[in-house]
């Protein structure tokens, strides 16, 4: 035993996750008309985001990630102004209204920087960081910063996606931009990897990134995985509405916990906190109990 054993921490302005106890969770608050799952619900509605995502925190959700961007297959990028005008109230609000850590869910370097000063601590960028000037955002405002693979853009990205091994793939792309992140002055501690679970990946393509997701923690950064609801979960489970793929959800979420994943990104918060519970106690070591 190790009796002096640290937990990890992934450091979020002034936020400092501790990963080794439980599986985090990131509650998912759109603000877009089009997103695939709940597209339109608080779209045009800041207040009634606000109360959604304070009310996924009062649930359990660890961080409150805010997008005003739908990444679904076929969606169309949004201007600047647009994403702003979407999710800077939203932010401000929830900054005010509840203690979690706020994500801004963007690819834009503006939206980042304006959700930044309203109050947020992460950036989340399904683009893992590619916009010049995005890791001088995350660099100057000490936020955390989640990045992602995606093969291609929303628009296409599900129009024959193609890897030789994309295991292997993902995690090399997932090093280079951490080196690249790390190489701008961004702290390693500050950083997060999220293979991008059907962002340009077929159905073999997320199943064999879920099978070998423990080795993307050899990058030595924590891992997220977003699968709440999605295609492929749909498919195997055979529920063809995503607010009925509450269960194939959850089934993915318990492996994932298995693997060593960090953080999960998810819409029923209630649901996978209370399967996280059961899980993390059957398969976590809390750091004192760590063999050397």
């Amino acid at each position: 035993m190790h009796p002096m054993a640290v937990a990890r921490i992934w450091r979020c302005g002034s936020h400092d996750l501790v990963l080794d106890v439980r599986t985090l969770v990131m509650g998912i608050v759109n603000v877009t008309p089009d997103s695939f799952s709940d597209g339109g619900m608080f779209g045009d509605d800041p207040d009634a985001a606000i109360r959604h995502g304070a009310g996924l925190a009062a649930l359990g959700a660890d961080i409150l990630d805010v997008g005003g961007e739908s990444s679904r297959p076929g969606a169309d990028p949004v201007s600047e102004a647009i994403e702003l005008e979407r999710v800077v109230p939203v932010v401000h609000g929830l900054v005010k209204a509840v203690d979690v850590p706020i994500s801004v869910d963007t690819r834009k370097p503006a939206v980042a920087r304006a959700a930044l000063d309203a109050g947020a601590s992460i950036v989340n960028d399904i683009s893992a960081a590619a916009a010049p000037g995005m890791l001088d955002v995350v660099r100057e405002t000490g936020a955390g910063l989640v990045l992602m693979h995606m093969q291609g853009q929303p628009k296409t990205m599900q129009t024959s996606p193609a890897y030789i091994d994309v295991v292997a793939e993902v995690r090399g792309f997932l090093a280079e931009r951490i080196g690249a992140a790390v190489g701008a002055g961004v702290p390693r501690t500050h950083i997060c990897v999220d293979p991008g679970i059907g962002f340009g990946k077929s159905m073999e393509h997320n199943l064999a990134l879920l099978r070998g997701i423990a080795g993307l923690r050899e990058l030595c950064v924590p891992v997220m995985v977003g699968v709440s609801r999605k295609r492929f979960i749909g498919e195997l489970s055979g529920a063809e509405l995503p607010e009925d793929r509450v269960e194939g959800t959850a089934g993915a979420v318990a492996w994932c916990a298995t693997q060593g994943v960090d953080l999960v990104r998810v819409h029923d918060v209630l649901e996978m906190t209370r399967v996280l519970r059961v899980v993390d106690a059957l398969s976590r070591v809390a750091p004192q109990e760590r063999e050397d």
